[in-house]
């Protein structure tokens, strides 16, 4: 059986997007296969899901794989040997990789029959992503659709108006669950200041934080009906809003999504 896809390193992301073809049933297990650094990362994923597990790329792309995945660290690119310009002849590139640009992929694999640049999120290792995908050429259906298996095994897809969208992409869902991560820090320690116990100021910023998200989720109510449930006059939910209001938290946030894209910007253009 010919090689479908093949995927330069194993990690997380990797792993996740190979768990969840394989539940598909899009792809067969030997129709797949990968690569990584001298890590254990491709041994265990080879392990884990029965892929195909090469020593090295050229071994690899000898069996001229339909598909190549990168999903490797942005600076192993420019680690890859020279041959890998002639090896991947009208293959189709797939860039998971942050900050490395079409222009670049395509000096690194001039004869690649189309590439991708895509911009998943970490949420995608429990199937619960937001992608945003751009191709450097019009793509062939059959492209599109492949494109499309692949990264829908992370979550929600996107296909972009334009490579700068990119950019804007990662300051939102790319970086984004980041966000999440230090709101509910700042909330379990203000729960610590105000007198809870830390395991319950953990549990409850936890579970108050993951439970709004899947009301928001099954809610037919856009979140700021949703805060307005909440949210009674001369209350106590209205005395914090007030506050947050006065330090500006949504001009914070405007500001921090801001400087995530222009440093998205700078990355790609160093």
């Amino acid at each position: 059986m010919s090689l479908e896809i093949a995927f330069v390193g194993a990690g997380k992301m990797v792993t996740a997007i190979v768990q969840g073809i394989l539940k598909s049933n899009t792809f067969q297990s030997d129709e797949i296969a990968c690569c990584s650094a001298n890590d254990g990362t491709s041994e265990k994923l080879a392990s884990l899901t029965n892929i195909k597990r090469f020593t090295t790329i050229e071994e690899m792309l000898a069996k001229a794989p339909a598909t190549l995945v990168l999903g490797c660290k942005p600076q192993q690119l420019s680690e890859l040997p020279l041959s890998v310009a002639e090896n991947t002849s009208d293959c189709l590139i797939l860039s998971i990789m942050a900050g490395i640009t079409l222009n670049r992929l395509e000096q690194t694999f001039p004869k690649a029959r189309n590439i991708v640049r895509s911009m998943p999120n970490t949420p995608g290792q429990i199937g619960e992503g937001a992608s945003g995908y751009f191709f450097l050429s019009p793509a062939e259906e059959v492209d599109k659709e492949v494109t499309r298996n692949i990264l829908s095994s992370l979550g929600q897809i996107y296909l972009l108006h334009e490579e700068s969208d990119l950019d804007r992409i990662t300051a939102i869902s790319g970086s984004g669950p980041a966000y999440i991560f230090e709101f509910t820090c700042a909330l379990e320690e203000a729960a610590k200041e105000i007198g809870l116990s830390p395991e319950m100021a953990k549990e409850l910023a936890h579970q108050t934080v993951i439970g709004s998200a899947k009301l928001m989720e099954a809610s037919t109510f856009s979140p700021e009906e949703l805060r307005n449930q909440v949210t009674s006059p001369n209350g106590t939910t209205q005395a914090a809003l007030e506050s947050f209001s006065a330090d500006e938290l949504r001009e914070i946030v405007k500001r921090a999504t801001t400087a995530a894209r222009n440093r998205s910007i700078e990355l790609s253009n160093a």
